[in-house]
């Protein structure tokens, strides 16, 4: 069994983001920027913008974050993302969710600049990733599908059973993988809540993507011996133990099935760490005109 380390392929990836990053500055006089709109003050919220204020200063890329009180209504946090539309210094701009009751984040999300969508969430870039046009990729199955690769693990023609049907994880990583292209070539099945018999389908993986959002709800019993197994759940869960008073659990009860496994992302220090990494990514790609180049 062999641990995915993800927050030391996250690295490797960042110090090659942070040598592009100083290159396209010395050409072109300034770096990337991201900016992020945060209203009201989810603690996970707040926990992800501060993560990604310092992998953006690991990398070199500028970051700017618009705070919002609760009571912000949508015609104002609509005000503010057109403001920042209109901003030439600033490349991607990401609103996080979840928006506090009485906000549309659909609405919202459709709002922003297709060409500054680093999240992947507007809907044209989620119809040109369905028809296979260059997109910004959502950030977590843009990491999956770079720790899949970064290990060395083949693809082509495996099984892969996704577990979770979110717009955010599930769907659009059941669609890359299925792809006609390297690191991909899955033959795919994507289960949900209403899957009959989800043990007996998830044992037939080679490779098990989980995003149910259920802490530990997969156990031994969904595996086959010398599976991959990429757990995206992340839940806190209290530990006496533990100084923060909680510890951090998966989907997936680890213990019960790395064992079975030949690859399993830990949590924490498996997705997270990557799903940093695929923003940034897309960021860089924004401010280089790599999907709408006439920016």
């Amino acid at each position: 069994m062999r641990i995915i380390n993800g927050k030391e392929i996250a690295d490797q990836l960042k110090n090659e983001m942070a040598a592009e990053v100083e290159r396209l500055r010395s050409e072109r006089g300034r770096a990337p920027h991201l900016a992020a709109i945060l209203v009201g003050n989810d603690p996970a919220s707040e926990t992800y913008v501060k993560n990604k204020e310092k992998s953006c200063h690991e990398v070199g890329i500028s970051s700017s974050v618009y705070r919002m009180p609760e009571n912000t209504t949508e015609e104002q946090l609509l005000e503010a993302i057109d403001f920042i539309n209109n901003d030439d210094e600033i490349d991607g701009l990401i609103v996080q969710l979840p928006l506090p009751k009485g906000l549309d984040a659909d609405k919202v999300v459709s709002r922003i600049a297709p060409e500054k969508d680093v999240d992947g969430f507007h809907p044209i870039n989620v119809g040109r990733m369905v028809l296979g046009q260059p997109s910004y990729l959502p950030a977590t199955p843009m990491g999956i599908m770079l720790l899949l690769e970064r290990s060395g693990i083949p693809t082509e023609g495996t099984r892969c059973v996704v577990v979770g049907r979110s717009n955010i994880v599930g769907t659009p990583v059941s669609i890359l993988l299925s792809r006609n292209l390297k690191n991909a070539n899955c033959t795919v099945t994507l289960c949900h809540s209403r899957t009959q018999n989800l043990a007996a389908v998830c044992r037939t993986a080679d490779i098990l993507i989980v995003a149910i959002g259920k802490c530990e709800m997969i156990t031994g019993e969904y595996v086959k011996e010398g599976a991959t197994v990429i757990d995206v759940g992340i839940h806190r869960v209290p530990d006496a133990t533990k100084k923060s008073g909680y510890a951090l659990k998966g989907d997936v009860k680890y213990d019960d099935v790395a064992g079975r496994c030949e690859f399993i992302t830990p949590v924490p220090g498996g997705v997270g760490p990557m799903t940093i990494v695929g923003l940034l990514r897309n960021t860089l790609s924004a401010f280089k005109g790599e999907i709408y180049p006439s920016r």
